[in-house]
């Protein structure tokens, strides 16, 4: 049986719910979450496959709790099984680990607890399990419940092949009273079988999760300037948690030095480091005194850190399963984040080198060689393709993508929405469906002459080479091959290096040229490039629109209602409390509980209650701590708390929701206030509301109306007084725009200024 369909937690049995809500805080369960802890509590073996974030953990945490017994968990790696159990024991969940980073005495007490059911979970590696006399431990005892986690490991035709997961087979025959469940986040049909397969699993319920992560807003940009590049994409993110994955481990400190120089707090991340080494920066990132991380894929299978808001490649990962679930560490609290990958035609070349010379080494079979040149491909696919990410993605995973609806807010009824006419189609959350990307002007002719110039070598020479031909450079090599004596020669002066030579690698990928994959590539014609010099074939460059980036379909909505400063303010205490309590800033709140946090401002225990993801043992903790400060921080800003849930209040916000103002009749009543020009306190008074939250929605009138004139609400001088403050300190928290002006201007004009520029700078 599989899968692919919601649950509605109505016809969840109340046990579950009941548990998820006094462990977790939820109210409700995410799509298949409730079929799968069914099949755990039922002892029927079946395959989770739910992308990073879709709430997998939940499913085998879950069933152990409702029938009060003890199940295993295989994890791959320490630092996921730490994460895990500080997480669990924070909410008061019995869990614990067994691992090589236990002191024998802490080792003991794991083994009795377990023998004395103390504990719901245990989280051990694989190797582990199998080995040291484990099973016959756990053989004497009523395990009824295996959960396998990364289970793709399992299969050669997965991206994480781990010849130690087929060991795991031997469950079903040591324990056929058990019922085993596999999980992972990035499986194609061919893979689940393989693991089902692999695993022996009985009549399995295979349930399979939407793969498309509608709240990730993926770019794959050509690739001329990696470090330049980074440093623009990083500072969209100020403060925020980013990955950059590389290739290599020299790439990797080679670009965490150069951002670091450029004052970006960054450390890198790879297997050649010591073991402390990499516990300190994983530790320093997980609780938010790093920033950026700039890692090789060694980093991230054991980050549970939620509130990742942007992923960068800084080359292309070998296979799609690698960039899902590494761009998948990006927004895991169902908020909106980016994954940008910078691309170039050279990265699959090298990716072919290395698994060829990988499996020379180890003397792998050919098939396997074959499965991941096949893979490889599929990845380079994906990168040189124009159709929208997200379809592209879901499609590769054997499911039909389903667009966000249209959006109500803009009154479109075309085939393809888009977001008040800017431009936003389809997705509405990929560099395609943006309109982030265009035709480099001219792009035939540029395409006929730089094939001319290959044509005129005579023969096969590197894309260097041809580039410093074109560029109309006088080299030694150059000049000893006499090429400065070439009609192309500095026939493309005007391009810049980095983007001559991208365009070259696009014509490779084009098939306009062919492109050597030793570790000297050459370039030579084909029968298309013969068609191009012809004019029987035309080329189409493809740039990145100058100043296009746009604020994806989950970026409009994430943030409305929340006051910023609030939640930055609650992410320090956050971040204090987790460094009292020595475990990562992730484990006391997440950032969805923070924004529901400074959208609510609930200042007592009993509103304190009504915010997204607070179960009883964190109210009872946390909640009087974090009441107090919104409490006083509203106080020193006249603010009002408690709010009442309004549309967005504290539910999960959707990205595929665009709410209209109509959704909200009292924010429509103030819009058409706001239309006449009466003042926020009457307004205030009208629509029986605090003037922040008026403040609010004058900020979303400004930027969804596009409002020009806003001297209504701030007069010219002001107006260019806080403008300039903001260009200095930029917006993303307004207080310490507000404190550079002295606090003479109110918070609620320098929110206007910050509305109207951001309104102008999305035209």
């Amino acid at each position: 049986m599989t899968s692919t369909g919601t649950t509605s937690a109505a016809s969840v049995d109340r046990r579950i719910i009941d548990v998820v809500k006094r462990f977790w805080g939820f109210d409700t369960l995410r799509p298949l979450q409730a079929d799968a802890i069914r099949a755990g509590l039922d002892h029927r073996d079946s395959l989770v496959v739910m992308p990073t974030g879709g709430g997998k953990s939940l499913c085998y945490q879950v069933p152990p709790v409702v029938a009060n017994r003890v199940d295993i968990v295989i994890s791959p790696l320490i630092s996921l099984m730490k994460d895990q159990v500080d997480g669990l024991r924070s909410n008061g969940y019995p869990a614990a680990a067994l691992h090589s980073g236990l002191s024998p005495d802490d080792r003991a007490a794991a083994l009795n607890g377990l023998k004395r059911e103390q504990f719901r979970l245990l989280f051990i590696s694989p190797e582990r399990l199998i080995g040291a006399g484990f099973l016959d431990v756990v053989e004497h005892m009523n395990v009824r419940a295996f959960a396998i986690d990364e289970a793709h490991c399992i299969s050669h035709w997965g991206h994480d092949f781990r010849p130690e997961y087929r060991q795991l087979a031997q469950l079903k025959r040591r324990f056929p009273q058990a019922s085993v469940h596999a999980f992972t986040a990035t499986a194609t049909p061919r893979v689940r079988q393989d693991i089902v397969n692999q695993l022996g699993l009985v009549n399995a319920n295979v349930l399979v999760g939407r793969f498309d992560r509608p709240n990730l807003a993926y770019r794959i940009v050509p690739r001329f300037d990696r470090e330049r590049q980074i440093i623009e994409i990083i500072r969209r993110h100020p403060r925020e948690a980013v990955i950059v994955y590389c290739i290599t481990r020299k790439d990797t400190e080679s670009v965490a030095a150069v951002l670091k120089a450029n004052g970006i707090n960054a450390a890198h991340y790879h297997a050649g480091m010591t073991p402390d080494q990499r516990r300190r920066t994983q530790d320093a990132f997980a609780g938010e005194t790093l920033d950026v991380v700039v890692a090789t894929v060694a980093f991230g299978m054991g980050i549970d850190r939620s509130d990742v808001r942007c992923v960068i490649h800084a080359a292309m990962p070998k296979t799609i399963e690698h960039y899902q679930q590494e761009t998948g560490r990006a927004g895991r609290d169902g908020l909106e984040a980016e994954c940008v990958l910078l691309h170039s035609a050279g990265d699959a070349a090298k990716w072919r080198m290395l698994i060829e010379k990988s499996a020379e080494e180890a003397s792998e079979p050919a098939e396997v060689i074959r499965a991941q040149i096949e893979l490889l491909n599929h990845m380079d696919g994906l990168c040189t393709s124009m159709e929208c990410r997200h379809r592209a993605l879901t499609k590769y995973f054997g499911q039909n993508y389903e667009p966000p609806p249209p959006d109500a807010s803009d009154g479109s009824s075309r085939g393809e929405p888009s977001i008040r006419g800017r431009g936003i189609r389809g997705c509405g959350a990929c560099d395609i469906c943006l309109d982030e990307v265009e035709s480099m002007p001219d792009s035939a002719v540029i395409a006929q002459k730089i094939v001319s110039c290959v044509a005129r070598m005579k023969r096969p020479f590197g894309i260097g080479h041809i580039v410093q031909v074109l560029r109309g450079a006088t080299t030694k090599q150059v000049l000893d091959w006499r090429h400065d004596e070439l009609s192309t020669h500095g026939l493309l002066k005007e391009l810049d290096d980095k983007v001559l030579t991208n365009l070259v690698y696009q014509l490779v990928n084009q098939g306009v040229l062919d492109r050597t994959a030793d570790e000297r590539p050459v370039v030579s014609l084909n029968d298309e490039s013969v068609a191009v010099m012809k004019g029987d074939r035309v080329v189409r460059f493809v740039e990145p629109r100058v100043g296009a980036v746009r604020k994806s379909r989950a970026a409009e909505v994430s943030w409305e209602g929340v006051d910023r400063d609030l939640f930055e303010h609650l992410r320090e205490l956050r971040k204090a409390i987790a460094a009292e309590r020595e475990v990562p800033a992730f484990v006391i709140f997440g950032d969805r509980t923070l924004r529901s946090m400074a959208r609510i401002r609930p200042a007592d225990m009993a509103n304190m209650k009504r915010v997204h993801g607070i179960g009883e043992t964190k109210l009872q903790d946390l909640g009087g701590r974090f009441a107090q400060a919104i409490a006083e921080f509203c106080a020193a800003r006249g603010m009002s708390t408690n709010e009442a849930a309004e549309a967005l209040g504290d539910e999960i916000v959707r990205p595929r929701t665009m709410r209209p103002a109509a959704a909200n009749p009292q924010r429509g009543m103030a819009y058409g206030m706001f239309e006449r020009g009466e003042p926020m306190e009457r307004i205030a008074r009208t629509i029986g509301r605090a003037e922040s939250t008026v403040g609010r929605y004058l900020e979303q009138f400004i930027e969804e109306r596009r409002i020009e004139d806003v001297s209504r609400w701030v007069d010219a001088a002001t107006y260019a007084t806080v403008a300039a403050a903001i260009d200095e300190l930029g917006m993303d928290s307004l207080k310490p725009v507000f404190e550079k002006l002295g606090q003479r201007v109110p918070y609620e004009q320098i929110r206007v200024v910050a509305a109207h520029l951001r309104m102008r700078s999305a035209m």
